[in-house]
């Protein structure tokens, strides 16, 4: 396992500065988009561009790898992931960011491509779940942390979308350096959709649908933290506890349901989630502070968990030779449900606010046209410092309900 590591240490230590960098993308996307005035069900459209990007590059990164080599794509691809947020900084609005976030979208899947082709070449069938474990690890513990630096400067400035260019710039450096040989790659012949289902009917719909929470979590996390009041210290304490608990669970899940039908730790780990994402749903206009990231940590760690589960799931019902080329299909498969989840839910936000609008009207009386004060345009939530005005951020907790 030494020799494995040190083999892949290179590949690991540039994943680990790309999520430093990756982690705060999609959450200083979110937030400023809602800071710019777009409406949730635009913003749920732009961030769910990446994933069809995510889509596109999961097809061609492949071909690309095969034609020049790991290393060379890895570079190219970090660099035009780096010059699309740098230019999400210059020009704001709807169209542009949803066109960069495509293009982000099919950078980062050729990096993935590459990362976990890496990986796989590296390690035997000793080392292989452990070396996967660590890079799940890396990836979480990376995305997690990048949330703080939410804090290191205004979200409606320009300095922390060049500290995102100049973090996914670096992490091609260790690559670059490295004085291993980049593994050998050759186009697997890709197992398709109606073959994957039928194999596994349960894995393949345990990825779509954890495709669309992780897809919605990483690109409405920031905006729903935004409507319920919290402050930038809030925005980024609440996605790091969405994401971490995911750093301790993954291992003790993977070992659980290596002992045990995967099907059953399925079972129990999808209700975990849903009794405390109703938990968090609760406690979100409540003061206590700590009950609710202890249910969001909890959704959040379960939550992330599910597609490592299902991708096992199917790999136990697959012949060693069909696991690579059936990645791709996962990958597919996990792209489409990100791109629904976001959609989904930014339009059940409206939904839900119609909702409790009608019930309004039926509990309260309308104001008098004489008392009403004169509508004045403005970005929700904005302070005149450009900071978000949080009703609550003294308490450390959501803003009381109105």
């Amino acid at each position: 396992m030494r020799a494995t590591l040190n083999a892949t240490s290179a590949l690991l230590l540039g994943m680990a500065v790309l999520m430093l960098g990756a982690g705060l993308q999609a959450t200083l996307l979110g937030l400023r988009a809602t800071l710019e005035g777009f409406p949730t069900a635009v913003t749920g459209a732009v961030m769910a561009a990446y994933y069809v990007g995510y889509v596109c590059g999961s097809l061609a990164a492949p071909a690309l790898v095969a034609r020049v080599g790991h290393i060379r794509v890895f570079a190219a691809l970090t660099s035009v992931a780096a010059a699309t947020i740098l230019t999400q900084a210059v020009f704001v609005g709807p169209v542009i960011w949803g066109l960069l976030r495509a293009v982000s979208g099919f950078c980062f899947a050729g990096i993935y491509v590459i990362a976990e082709s890496w990986l796989n070449d590296r390690a035997d069938n000793r080392t292989r779940g452990r070396l996967l474990s660590i890079y799940m690890v890396v990836i979480y513990f990376g995305l997690g942390l990048a949330q703080f630096e939410l804090n290191l400067a205004d979200p409606r400035g320009f300095e922390l979308f060049i500290l995102i260019a100049v973090l996914i710039s670096l992490a091609a450096v260790p690559m670059a350096l490295s004085a291993q040989r980049a593994p050998d790659f050759a186009l697997p012949h890709r197992v398709s959709f109606r073959e994957l289902a039928a194999v596994s009917p349960l894995g393949v719909l345990g990825v779509l649908c954890s495709g669309a929470v992780s897809g919605t979590l990483f690109s409405l996390g920031s905006v729903y933290a935004v409507h319920s009041g919290f402050d930038n210290a809030g925005i980024a304490a609440f996605m790091a506890c969405s994401i971490l608990p995911a750093v301790v669970v993954q291992l003790p899940v993977g070992r659980w349901s290596d002992r045990m039908d995967r099907r059953t730790v399925l079972v129990a780990m999808s209700l975990l989630a849903a009794v405390a994402a109703s938990a968090a749903l609760v406690l979100s206009s409540s003061p206590a502070w700590g009950a609710f990231a202890v249910a969001v940590a909890a959704c959040g760690g379960m939550s992330l968990t599910t597609y490592a589960l299902c991708v096992a799931h199917i790999n136990d019902h697959l012949r060693p030779e069909q696991m690579v080329a059936a990645s791709g299909t996962v990958i597919l498969v996990n792209g489409a449900g990100a791109i629904v989840g976001p959609l989904v839910v930014s339009a059940a936000m409206h939904v839900a606010l119609a909702a409790f609008a009608v019930w309004r009207k039926k509990r309260a009386h309308p104001v008098p046209a004489e008392d009403k004060t004169r509508f004045v345009g403005a970005p929700p939530q904005a302070a005149p410092t450009g900071r978000l005005a949080a009703p609550a951020a003294a308490a450390g907790g959501p803003a009381a309900p109105k």
